[in-house]
């Protein structure tokens, strides 16, 4: 009988995983015909008054697991800019850009899936194991070294929009994870995700109307700084209708994307989307846009955190 009882327990968990397994998307062509679908779908003009003329980096390096969604959403944010004028962009995957001269040229830096791998888990360290003049002492300085002038250009003044796995880039930095607001923890596979809106009167929801919507994406969950909730929460999924889990969750809901100050800065992180067909949600354009110009400052919206 007991042998009966765990067999079923394997079939139903197993019948759940391949359900969330076949709600996977298959990667879309970068053409024209997507490009000029998206610019039809983005917003017309900014939401907020553009204050001055804002130069945006956007970096798309990824030394780790590569997203298809990488060069969809680089176009997202080219789109965005082209068609309202609220910024220009410097694209780049040259860690370089992070010297303190070079990132001083810049309103906002756009974090684009940029995942790392290995056991360090830091993406400054992983670009320069190819540079085989460095020890391996210098090439943990020089990391972290650029990672301070990242963490000290947002607590200066700046802007940090970051995407999906952009939030693995430095998963194993204290000092990121606060930042951010949060670690990647891991993610279920992909499947439908209803998600809510946090506050459905804030300047940042509005595109969303108040309503829930779905799309398919990677669940992500979240740990180290997440647990502290030093942020300002804007969407979030329901815990329980994930399927999958890795473990029992603490909390019966789950934010994917929120806003925080860091010092005199501001940052938003944006969970979706894994997958580039959720770009082709108005509603997912607009709000990128939004927290674009809230990056850059020009939206203003009370980000007080939920811990307060």
């Amino acid at each position: 009988m007991r042998y009966f009882f765990i067999l079923a327990i394997i079939l139903i968990s197993n019948s759940h995983f391949t359900l969330a397994q076949k709600k996977s998307l298959d990667p879309i062509p970068l053409d024209d015909a997507w490009k000029q679908k998206i610019y039809q779908l983005a917003p017309e003009t900014a939401t907020a008054p553009i204050s001055k003329k804002h130069k945006v980096l956007l970096f798309s390096l990824f030394t780790g697991y590569n997203h298809w969604v990488i060069p969809h959403a680089d176009e997202v944010i080219k789109i965005l800019a082209k068609k309202t004028g609220a910024y220009e962009i410097v694209k780049s995957v040259d860690i370089s850009m992070f010297e303190v001269e070079k990132l001083s040229e810049f309103d906002a830096v756009v974090l684009n899936n940029n995942c790392s791998k290995g056991d360090h888990r830091d993406l400054f360290y992983d670009a320069l194991l190819g540079d085989k003049g460095l020890t391996e002492k210098e090439r943990f300085a020089k990391a972290n070294e650029l990672e301070k002038n990242l963490l000290s250009f947002i607590k200066g003044g700046g802007g940090l929009m970051v995407f999906h796995g952009g939030i693995v880039m430095q998963n194993k930095s204290a000092e990121f994870s606060d930042m951010l607001g949060g670690s990647f923890d891991y993610h279920p596979p992909q499947q439908k995700i209803e998600l809510h809106i946090a506050e459905p009167d804030h300047p940042m929801t509005l595109a969303f109307e108040g309503k829930s919507f779905s799309h398919i994406d990677e669940p992500y969950f979240f740990k180290n700084a997440y647990d502290k909730k030093n942020f300002r929460p804007l969407l979030y999924m329901e815990v329980s209708k994930i399927l999958s889990l890795k473990h029992e969750p603490k909390d019966k809901i789950s934010y994917v994307s929120w806003i925080k100050r860091y010092g005199d800065g501001r940052v938003f992180y944006v969970s979706p989307s894994h997958n580039a067909q959720s770009y082709e949600d108005p509603r997912i354009l607009l709000y990128y846009l939004n927290g674009l110009q809230y990056v850059l400052g020009d939206l203003k919206c009370d980000d007080t955190p939920l811990n307060q």
